[in-house]
């Protein structure tokens, strides 16, 4: 896989002008999604559920590149940006895992089309889209190494 370095010279991460209003912006939109998912658990929508979960997840863990002033490509290479600060010892490696794990949950849900979620998949996606915006908040609030 790709590490955070190689996709800036491959061009799917870039530098654009850092925006802290923008990542707040981000935290916030993670926050009002992370509020959907559990509507949408309580409505027994599970794959629902799953989607805003990570849709979550990814609005939270973006605020960091709106913050540090880095565009992604597509989604994945949110993940291997925040392995920057695995790499610093700022972040637990876990938190990049679970974003994979999430996105690749979300993705079956997605596009599988004999694929669907259970009320425990989907409890347990909104358990870790939740502490997954903390850590990200914790993130945020520090200075950029």
């Amino acid at each position: 896989m790709t590490d955070w370095k190689e996709c800036f010279a491959r061009g799917l991460l870039r530098e654009v002008t850092p925006s802290a209003d923008k990542g707040r912006m981000s935290l916030g939109k993670a926050r009002t999604v992370l509020d959907e998912a559990k509507t949408n658990l309580k409505s027994r929508a599970y794959d629902s559920c799953v989607h805003s979960s990570y849709l979550a997840m990814f609005h939270a863990a973006r605020a960091i590149l709106f913050r540090d002033g880095v565009r992604e490509k597509s989604h994945l290479y949110v993940a291997r940006y925040l392995e920057r600060y695995v790499e610093e010892g700022d972040l637990d490696r876990k938190w990049v895992d679970l974003l994979d794990r999430i996105r690749d949950i979300r993705h079956s849900g997605q596009y599988d089309l004999d694929y669907s979620s259970d009320i425990d998949e989907a409890a347990s996606c909104l358990r870790t889209a939740a502490d997954f915006i903390g850590a990200m908040e914790d993130l945020f609030g520090r200075e950029k190494a």
